[in-house]
């Protein structure tokens, strides 16, 4: 039996949207809530400390990162996880199929989730820029994948047994089945060989959990659905999972920004309603307000720590580049809204100061800022659900973080 349990407390009335609690074996979650991203078993720049004081409730690592580096052998020898990095909250961990093709054969291409989007705010993996010398990195079958990998150029294989053999070894509260994740370009044949290859790969991944009695008491399993941009797909894909006895359910793949949340709605429609739906790579303001209307109770991104350490710095009247000359004698807060530590201790013009010296407290009190932010923006976000403001909330903040 799963360790995993949804409660939803509130329905907003003309929309998919809900708030409710999601109970783990380390604690429960009050949805929506953003996800935190810890790839490597660490939220970059931040302590686990700092992390819990911006009010994250769950963090997300990498099983292809810690497959590589420290190893599986290392994770369960350290108890997993949790006592690995020292969170005690609930964890999640990806499948590592999205960072076998995005690291493989969409590697050179640079594909992330969204077809239209700005580079930096593509979902891609955040060491994906540092090595870009291997060429096609991965071979996909029906048994799995064949992969290089991107530190030394071994090589590897993942099948979806073996994806959720490393999982039990990492030890976090809700795990994914392995699955192929399509390039937003790929033909409609292509999206849909690789759907219904991933429908097999999660059966498979499903038995082989249900097979170890004590993981599966221990961790949820999450099915993940594809489809790409293509209707019949995605609802065809949320019918074929949602008959499996998933813990809860992923939506995963490539979008086209245009139509995402659409696409979102089409799948949430159809899933169990008394399941917890995970959103996975989406951190854009305004892509939450879609994900959370159209029925999703939980998403991660790098995007908020990754643009904080690039200088890129959310507001209230959307984002600001600390790295504009304007900032360096500007002695306000980034937001005057905002009450975040970083907010209420330091200046525009220190951080400024920061990321022109190149000192690595810049990333830090940048992090904590735009951390805060979303995180946040989701809690806002579950207020009023259960206030039913929510749709004034939704026009208001979109009225003034995205004028022009």
């Amino acid at each position: 039996m799963s360790p995993i349990k949804f409660t939803i407390e509130k329905e907003l009335s003309g929309t998919l949207a809900r708030a409710g609690v999601i109970t783990t074996p380390h604690g429960d979650i009050q949805t929506p809530a953003f996800v935190t991203v810890g790839t490597k078993a660490t939220v970059k720049a931040l302590t686990p400390e700092h992390v819990k004081g911006l009010g994250a409730q769950v963090v997300l690592a990498n099983t292809y990162h810690l497959y590589l580096e420290p190893g599986e052998k290392i994770m369960r020898e350290a108890g997993g996880l949790h006592n690995f990095m020292n969170w005690q909250g609930p964890t999640m961990t990806d499948s590592g199929g999205f960072q076998v093709f995005s690291l493989g054969a969409a590697f050179n291409a640079k594909v992330g989730k969204l077809s239209k989007v700005a580079q930096e705010e593509m979902t891609i993996p955040e060491e994906v820029d540092e090595e870009d010398k291997a060429g096609k990195l991965a071979k996909i079958d029906e048994d799995g994948v064949t992969f290089k990998s991107y530190k030394d150029g071994s090589e590897h294989r993942f099948t979806p047994e073996r994806s959720i053999e490393i999982q039990h070894a990492i030890g976090a509260d809700m795990i994914f089945v392995f699955d192929e994740c399509t390039s937003p370009m790929a033909s409609y044949e292509y999206q849909r060989k690789a759907m219904e290859r991933t429908h097999r790969w999660a059966k498979r991944c499903l038995e082989f959990h249900e097979e170890s009695k004590l993981q599966n008491e221990k961790q949820g399993l999450f099915g993940i659905v594809q489809g790409g941009r293509h209707r019949d797909l995605r609802e065809e894909s949320a019918r074929v999972l949602g008959a499996m006895d998933f813990a809860g359910y992923g939506i995963g793949g490539s979008f086209d920004k245009d139509d995402m949340d659409k696409a979102v709605g089409w799948v949430n429609a159809i899933l169990p309603k008394e399941k917890p739906r995970h959103l996975l790579g989406i951190g854009e303001p305004i892509d939450l307000f879609g994900a959370v209307e159209n029925g999703c109770d939980l998403f991660d991104c790098v995007a908020p720590t990754r643009m904080a350490r690039n200088g890129s710095l959310h507001t209230s009247d959307g984002r600001i580049n600390i790295n504009n000359a304007r900032f360096a004698s500007d002695f306000g807060p980034i937001d005057s809204a905002c009450d975040c530590y970083t907010c209420k201790n330091y200046t525009r013009a220190y951080l400024s100061h920061l990321f022109r010296s190149h000192e690595m407290l810049a990333g830090t009190l940048a992090s904590v800022h735009n951390l805060h932010f979303i995180i946040s923006l989701v809690e806002k976000m579950r207020t009023a659900i259960f206030d039913g403001t929510f749709e004034q909330l939704k026009t208001e903040f979109i009225a003034q973080y995205y004028k022009k």
